[in-house]
């Protein structure tokens, strides 16, 4: 009878969805670290999320000098995306505010929101006062640098400017398609010591599209560990940005006004096991891989901002001693986590081949940096330069830690230093993982309310 169908069609329906919701029900330990899931998901969604995010809300943290216009170095290229919401508009410059304080210099809400037209998704709000502009030529002379794992071409390329992160918002831009594909299929297939006979699964560029699980993964196992730890880097860094783009989606756009929210459909897409054949718990597992290796980081760096004299300057004495306490305290948590990722595991074995795979894993990294020039959506490059960016310091970090051991309490070290661009990059960067952890957390909610 048509009641007993629809009724098997309900029944069938729900175990769909319950099947939906426990395949995003990660567990247990991760591989090549010693750390659950679950305590992950704890530490960072109660600990963490909220102490990073309002430091990176701070003036500080919310400035990110970048330069837009370098040309890609590896293909030819217009630099434009071919979807229009991702064509640069910049705004107007705001004029006339107050001189009490650089800090008061964003942009009213109003200038905000004429920046937001959906025909702008991808464009950056480069919206600065004249009181911000002349505030970051103070910055620049408070700063320090040395063994670099990124290009550092933007702090010093007269093309090179600062943006507001807080109005440039990491969310969908429109931006996919081949332009997308060559991106990731070039930092994939050419820069992670994968010889080119050997595709990652679903590679939409790759002849078979990438398709022989086994024969990667087989691959992949029988790399040392720091091969296989860099894969599983560009692979969380990747799962991360998708993250951020199926939770700040496009949902509504009607009355002059852009909703913006998460999207299940297109979490599902790109997570789900069933839709990914298999790849997707892969994905969210090499994300929290990659906390774990930046949480580490901070850890390690900690001493080298415990000194007295390092100052997070921005020339307004009362926020710079409010931004330092709030980092301390994102130390002290990073500090006090029980299972951090063993890094001494690496670079282990003959002195000689360890410092050769050392540099080419620097080597490999830089290059992926300058890849993110080739990005087409200006929106896209600039958090994509940033979080690479982030993830290039926290490995000078880790790969620092003799230095940072020999650090003097009250005078600077020429063994070990950070530029304000490292350290606005590392924090935001990690910023972005602890947001994509706490944003899976929503999604398994709402996955979760539709049984």
């Amino acid at each position: 009878s048509i009641s007993t169908t629809l009724y098997r069609l309900l029944i069938l329906l729900m175990f769909q969805l319950l099947v939906c919701w426990w395949c995003f029900q990660l567990t247990g330990v991760l591989d090549d670290c010693f750390c659950d899931i679950e305590s992950i998901d704890s530490f960072n969604n109660f600990k963490i999320y909220p102490r990073v995010k309002r430091l990176t809300e701070r003036d500080f943290f919310r400035y990110y000098r970048v330069n837009l216009k370098r040309p890609c170095p590896f293909w030819p290229d217009d630099g434009h995306c071919s979807n229009r919401d991702c064509n640069v508009e910049p705004c107007p410059e705001v004029r006339g505010q107050p001189l009490s304080s650089y800090s008061k210099a964003a942009a009213p809400v109003s200038d905000v929101a004429s920046c937001e037209r959906p025909t702008d998704l991808g464009a950056i709000n480069s919206t600065l006062s004249n009181q911000s502009k002349e505030a970051f030529v103070d910055w620049d002379r408070h700063d320090d640098a040395q063994d670099h794992f990124c290009e550092i071409d933007d702090e010093s390329s007269p093309d090179a400017a600062y943006v507001d992160l807080l109005l440039n918002p990491e969310r969908y831009t429109g931006y996919q398609g081949p332009s997308a594909w060559r991106v990731w299929n070039s930092i994939y297939e050419e820069n992670c010591f994968k010889p080119r006979s050997v595709y990652r699964p679903l590679n939409p560029l790759a002849p078979t599209r990438g398709e022989t699980r086994e024969g990667f993964y087989n691959w992949l196992e029988g790399l040392c560990l720091e091969k296989r730890v860099f894969y599983r880097l560009i692979s969380g860094l990747h799962t991360s940005i998708n993250m951020h783009l199926c939770s700040q989606y496009l949902l509504d756009e009607g009355w002059g006004k852009s909703v913006w929210g998460p999207n299940v459909q297109e979490f599902r897409q790109r997570f789900d096991p069933a839709e990914t054949k298999g790849e997707g718990t892969r994905r969210l597992k090499n994300l929290y891989f990659l906390y774990l290796i930046e949480l580490r980081a901070l850890s390690k760096v900690a001493p080298y901002f415990d000194r007295s004299f390092i100052n997070l300057y921005t020339g307004n004495n009362q926020e710079d001693g409010a931004t330092k306490d709030l980092l301390l305290q994102i130390f002290n948590e990073t500090r006090a986590f029980p299972m951090h990722f063993d890094e001494s595991s690496m670079f282990a074995g003959k002195k000689l081949e360890a410092k050769i795979l050392k540099e080419e894993f620097r080597l490999h990294f830089k290059n992926i940096s300058r890849i993110m020039d080739c990005v087409g959506c200006s929106k896209c490059r600039l958090w994509g330069k940033l979080q690479t960016q982030g993830l290039g310091t926290a490995l000078k970090i880790l790969f620092s830690e003799k230095e940072i051991q020999s650090l003097t309490e009250n005078s600077p070290s020429s063994a070990f230093q950070l530029t304000r661009q490292e350290i606005v990059a590392l924090l935001n960067g990690f910023g972005r993982l602890s947001t994509s952890i706490h944003q899976l957390h929503v999604f398994r909610s709402l996955l979760k309310g539709k049984r």
